[in-house]
Order: C-alpha cells, then sequence, then structure tokens
C-alpha cells in the first residue's frame, strides 16, 4: 500500500517529496502502473526514499516497476551520485554483482527444435552445471583467476571459448576497465575461481525461447536485432559472479560499516546503506573491487554460451555458426557505473547505482556497437519461467532515469512463501503439459520461482514503455528451462 503523501506525475510516474521523510535530499520516484503500484510492499517505500537521503545523490531516487523490498536499497533501485561528492554502497549494487542477461539467436524455428527439446535441455542440464556450489568444466588456479577478473570475457574467448564478435554485443566489452586484483580478498578468490561457466541457483537459468509472430511488437527493431523468422528460436540465460561476488560485497560491507561514521562522519537511517565517499581510498578500492566481480560474471556468461553452443551444434549435427548461434547482447545489472549525463542543464560525471536495474541507452550512445547506434542498447528482461521475457531497446527519454530501465518480473511473494504455495513436482508437470520442458537440481528452488510468485511481466515493461524509459521490441516465449 503506497504512502497517502504519494504524488502522480503521471499514469506511470509517482513521486514522494522531500518532506515525506526528514533527511531526504531528492524526491523519491517509483515508476509503476496505479496497480503495480498498490501491490508494492511497505519496504520499497521505505528503502526507495531511504536512498533519497544518501550524500551526493542527484535528481532522485528511482525504483523501477518491477521494484521490491532487498537489501539498503529495493532490488530495482536507481541512484545516481555526483562522483565529486557522492558516495558509493553495496547496498546499491548487490550481493550478485553483474547479476546479467545474455541472449544469443539461431536460424532455428520452433518446429525443428520441438522433436528434440527433451534432448536438448536434459544435454544443456549436463553441460551447464546449475545449483548452490556448482563449479565449471574449466579447471584454473586462484592466480590464473585473479586474470580473468581482470581482463574479463576477453580472457575466455583468447583460450577458444567464444567469438571475438561476442565482445563487440558485451556490454563494456566484456571486460570493464580499471579492474585491480590486489584489491580483492584471498576468501573471494578461493570462493570464485572454480566456477566459471556456471548458473548458479535462486532465480538464475537458461531459457530456450521462441519469438513467435503475433509476439514481435516492432519488426523493424527485431530486424536489426536479428530477430527475422517466423517462430525463431533463441536462448536467454541468466547469472551473475557467483560466491566471488558475494564476498566482494561482504568484504567492503564490513570495511564501510568501521569507517562510515568514525572516518567521514557520514550518517544512514540503515546499516545496509553502508557506504563511503566514492573519492576516498575506500571508495575507490572497492569501486576497483567491484569491476572484479562485473568481469568474472561476463567471464562466467562467455563461458555459458560456449557450452550452450556447443550442445546444438551436438544436438542438430551442425556447426555454431551455421545455426546462426550469434550473441545478440549481454547487459548487466547490479551494477555502479561512472558516466556522463546531463543535470540541471549541465554535463556531469555521475556514478550510477544499478540495483536491479539494467542500462538502457538510447539510439546514438557512444558506447553501443556501431551496428546498434541507430536504434538504441538492447534491453534483455527476464519474466518468469512460466510467462515470457522481453527484448526492449533504450530511448531518449530515458534521460529522466539515467538511461535505466526494470530488470525482470519482480517478486510479489518470499521464497518462502512461495514454497508453501507451489510443490516442484506438480510444477514441473503442470509446464510440460504446457509445452515447457523444464530440468531442475532443486524442486524447492523450482517452487520457490513458479509464474505465480512474481508481477505480471507484460504489465511491468508496459510500465517501462509508458514512462519513456524504454520500447518493447518482441516478447519472447519459453519452452525449454534449465533452472538452478
Amino acid at each position: 500500500m503506497p504512502p497517502a503523501e504519494i504524488e502522480r506525475i503521471s499514469d506511470t510516474i509517482w513521486q514522494l517529496p522531500v518532506s515525506y521523510k526528514e533527511g531526504m535530499r531528492v524526491p523519491a520516484r517509483i515508476y509503476a502502473t496505479a496497480s503495480l503500484l498498490e501491490a508494492m510492499n511497505e519496504g520499497v517505500f521505505d528503502q526507495v526514499t531511504n536512498v533519497a537521503m544518501l550524500p551526493g545523490i542527484l535528481n532522485h531516487a528511482y525504483c523501477m516497476p518491477d521494484g521490491h523490498w532487498g537489501y539498503g536499497f529495493p532490488i530495482g533501485g536507481v541512484a545516481g551520485m555526483d562522483a565529486a561528492t557522492g558516495v558509493i554502497s553495496p547496498g546499491g549494487i548487490g550481493f550478485d554483482v553483474n547479476c546479467g542477461m545474455r541472449l544469443v539467436r539461431t536460424n532455428l524455428t520452433e518446429e525443428e527444435v520441438r522433436p528434440r527439446l527433451r534432448e536438448l535441455v536434459d544435454r544443456l542440464f549436463e553441460r551447464v552445471p546449475a545449483g548452490v556450489g556448482s563449479s565449471g568444466f574449466i579447471k584454473i588456479s586462484p592466480d590464473t583467476f585473479r586474470e580473468v577478473v581482470v581482463r574479463g570475457a576477453r580472457w575466455c574467448v583468447e583460450q577458444g571459448y567464444g567469438w571475438e564478435e561476442d565482445l563487440e554485443r558485451t556490454e563494456e566489452g566484456g571486460a570493464i576497465a580499471g579492474a585491480d586484483a590486489t584489491k580483492i580478498s584471498e576468501r573471494a578468490v578461493n570462493r570464485g575461481y572454480d566456477q566459471l561457466g556456471t548458473l548458479g541457483s535462486g532465480n538464475h537459468y537458461l531459457e530456450v525461447q521462441v519469438a513467435r509472430p503475433d509476439e514481435v511488437i516492432d519488426p523493424e527493431l527485431a530486424r536489426a536485432f536479428d530477430i527475422t523468422l517466423p517462430n525463431q528460436v533463441v536462448v536467454m540465460f541468466h547469472c551473475g559472479s557467483r560466491g566471488f561476488g558475494h564476498q566482494v560485497a561482504t568484504d567492503y560491507l564490513r570495511r564501510f560499516l568501521t569507517v562510515m561514521e568514525s572516518k567521514y562522519g557520514i550518517a544512514v537511517p540503515d546499516r545496509e546503506l553502508a557506504c563511503a565517499p566514492f573519492q576516498s581510498p575506500e571508495g575507490q578500492d572497492y569501486f576497483a573491487a567491484m569491476k572484479c566481480a562485473m568481469n568474472m560474471a561476463y567471464a562466467n556468461r562467455q563461458v555459458i554460451l560456449h557450452r550452450v553452443r556447443e550442445v546444438f551444434s551436438d544436438v542438430f549435427g551442425r556447426d555454431p555458426a551455421d545455426l546462426g548461434m550469434h550473441q545478440v547482447y549481454d547487459v548487466a545489472h547490479n551494477t555502479a557505473s561512472l558516466e556522463r549525463h546531463l543535470v540541471d542543464g549541465e554535463e556531469r560525471e555521475v556514478l550510477v547505482h544499478r540495483k536491479g536495474a539494467t542500462r538502457a541507452l538510447p539510439p546514438g550512445a557512444d558506447n553501443l556497437p556501431e551496428e546498434y547506434k541507430p536504434v538504441g542498447q538492447p534491453v534483455i528482461i527476464g519474466g518468469s519461467m512460466e510467462t515470457g521475457s522481453y527484448l526492449l531497446t533504450g530511448v531518449e527519454s530515458g534521460h529522466q532515469t539515467f538511461y535505466s530501465t526494470a530488470h525482470g518480473s519482480g517478486r510479489t511473494m518470499s521464497r518462502r512463501q512461495a514454497k508453501r504455495q507451489f510443490h516442484g513436482k506438480t510444477l514441473q508437470h503442470e509446464m510440460e503439459e504446457r509445452g515447457i520442458y523444464v530440468r531442475t537440481t532443486s524442486f524447492a528452488g523450482l517452487a520457490e520461482e513458479a509464474g505465480g510468485a512474481y508481477k505480471d511481466i507484460d504489465e511491468v515493461i508496459m510500465a517501462t514503455e509508458l514512462a519513456g524509459v524504454s520500447r518493447r521490441v518482441v516478447r519472447l516465449a519459453p519452452i525449454g528451462n534449465v533452472k538452478g
């Protein structure tokens, strides 16, 4: 239930003024339809207004339509901090740093894949390890892993795990500059060095999907992203930096808590918003360590893509290039990015925190691949495994949120509640009857991810379009799923 003080800016933009809570430096804006807003839990409004109190925050504290309660920031939270005077906060990035999405097209159709679907999903389940504590097939030393977290997906491609064009179609070229392996702990390395090429658990998945003709919303944009065939099959997967990113966040949260008040005199309303001045030694160390976690996630998804191509090649007896298995894009969420934005008519350097939110750059943006500059950045948003996902694009009016949009459906019930309400084996059977074949490492984990535990993905995506922060291109229907 939204607070009584909330102001309606438009049908999809709502605002809590600085007078709502003592200490707010900027208003808090929530992007949602009226029904999505009504369904948001109280924690979202409390957290987004707490974010509005952070030093150096610019314009507004934002929450996207998929917003729900998180650690410190709401999941779906966005905040731009002045790079000179603002702070950096692990709670505004998340524990699974660069939890992100990758989308790969094929030139196969649903009619060609259906007869081999069980075999295909079973092979993917075997070749892409999933679940808590899973380890990958790439065996490297901790020292080599330190190289990987600096070089990201490029290291993988140089080792034969991918194509050069994959890097061009990955945010930051698959390796964000400025990662410094001396800023990460031995414990973080030990938690991550054997996890390349693994999905993990929770809401992570690998899905075979179909772009059906009646769900191609903008055919011209779809063609720009190589979605051109009726009932074209694509592969989407969602995973991040695994235990490595979690440990990086944990290490620096502890460090920030020891210096935030005593050294820098910063008081926050919630210790989960522990932070440090971005330009401080602690802030810069965390930024460099966070970039290592980002690069690990890019590398992780690159290795998974390599395994996906291998499986499709084995099942269909054709080379991956012949199958048209080109990457559409790889997008990150759970990041902080140093960017230039117009603020009050003046271009400024802004540290944009995106916690469960996706960068959505408009046409012509400098750091887009040349082929996408005319149309804007591909934005990949996963729905629940029962409903569907979306390919969107960034738009110029997205400047209002520092070119940020949603990242998924957003939960409506806790994992515990979902396990009480749904039964994994029953869910698996029901989904198969509806034409979605699922393999999972845990039926309890499958129950947690039931479609009924999530918001309506179509309403979430429509809210982003109506608010002018992204544009729909194509809705993608699931037919096969590997679940952690």
